[in-house]
């Protein structure tokens, strides 16, 4: 058996790899023209690969996608049409994301909450402003959030929620089972109802042909006032134009974004000037612990290929999640 690490970034990974299957011919390589030639006969990749990789892969029968999200796979029919499978790094439950997302929510909503920006420009100019924040602080507990997808990093967002006195209701295409966090679970029907009620509201989703635009300007408008925005999944599925309106007129009391549409985000975005606008590149999830959570998940998903039993999870290709 074959198989090909294209992430060589971490020496023992592959030495872990090696010791534990022997019987397994690794090879660990991110260059394109080395890749090309030894996909012939390759059994599994751990990465992406091409157009051109893929037409030349004649044994390839995994793709172990290296992070949790694949919606690059909506652009490649060829994958898609074929009968190889592809696994994300994550299982039923667990996602190496999760924990890291729900904490980063919740700065970015402690930030809004308790005027973090202008406590630290204070404590810079060594200026005590006390009687500046009576009245400007905004409780937590007793509010809404509504969670857009609760998968494993919905829920993770919801439990944190939940240890902030919060109500929270989930959105989600999937209501069989409500979430630990989750008071409420309701269908994809119900979003523009949830929108109506929310203080705060996350977008957990998957970006997939479904969602991309789902957050659109009509809805933006019917978001309760003076609501905050939280997108930390995929960029495209919230209309940023829209949002920049709501937040110039006040209907939106504040955005916390890590990702978008376009990234890099273009310096000339207006939403960089944006004084209600919390802006971080995408990197809600990057911890010292993730990256092993990936490597966990691979490992597991090998054993049992090499055993022949189930992977944890299977991803969808034509849904992209």
């Amino acid at each position: 058996m074959k198989i090909i690490i294209r992430n060589t970034n971490i020496p023992e990974f592959i030495d872990d790899l090696m010791d534990e299957f022997p019987q397994v011919n690794f090879v660990a390589s991110e260059n394109p023209d080395e890749i090309l030639q030894e996909i012939v006969d390759t059994d599994a990749i751990y990465g992406t690969l091409n157009e051109k990789e893929f037409a030349a892969a004649k044994k390839l029968r995994w793709i172990a996608n290296p992070s949790v999200g694949f919606d690059w796979i909506m652009e490649r029919s060829d994958i898609i049409e074929s009968d190889v499978v592809l696994t994300p790094s994550r299982a039923p439950g667990y996602n190496p994301h999760g924990n890291a997302l729900g904490d980063h929510v919740f700065g970015m909503i402690l930030i809004f909450a308790h005027k973090w920006r202008n406590l630290l420009a204070d404590q810079k100019d060594h200026h005590w402003s006390r009687g500046e924040y009576y009245n400007q602080y905004l409780e937590i507990s007793g509010r809404t959030m509504v969670i857009l997808a609760v998968g494993a990093i919905g829920s993770a967002i919801a439990r944190r929620a939940k240890g902030f006195g919060m109500k929270v209701i989930g959105i989600d295409k999937n209501t069989s089972h409500i979430p630990e966090g989750v008071d409420q679970l309701w269908g994809i029907d119900r979003l523009d109802e949830a929108l109506s009620i929310s203080d705060w509201f996350v977008i957990a989703a998957p970006r997939t042909k479904e969602t991309i635009g789902m957050i659109n300007k009509r809805r933006l408008n019917i978001i309760k006032k003076g609501s905050h925005v939280i997108a930390i999944s995929r960029g495209g599925i919230l209309d940023e134009a829209a949002l920049l309106e709501g937040l110039k007129s006040g209907h939106i009391g504040g955005a916390g974004l890590d990702v978008f549409a376009q990234e890099p985000l273009p310096k000339d975005n207006p939403l960089w000037d944006q004084e209600n606008v919390i802006i971080s590149p995408h990197t809600g999830h990057v911890t010292p612990e993730m990256p092993s959570g990936h490597r966990e998940v691979f490992i597991e998903n090998l054993r049992r290929f090499i055993s022949d039993r189930p992977f944890l999870y299977v991803g969808d290709k034509r849904a992209g999640y």
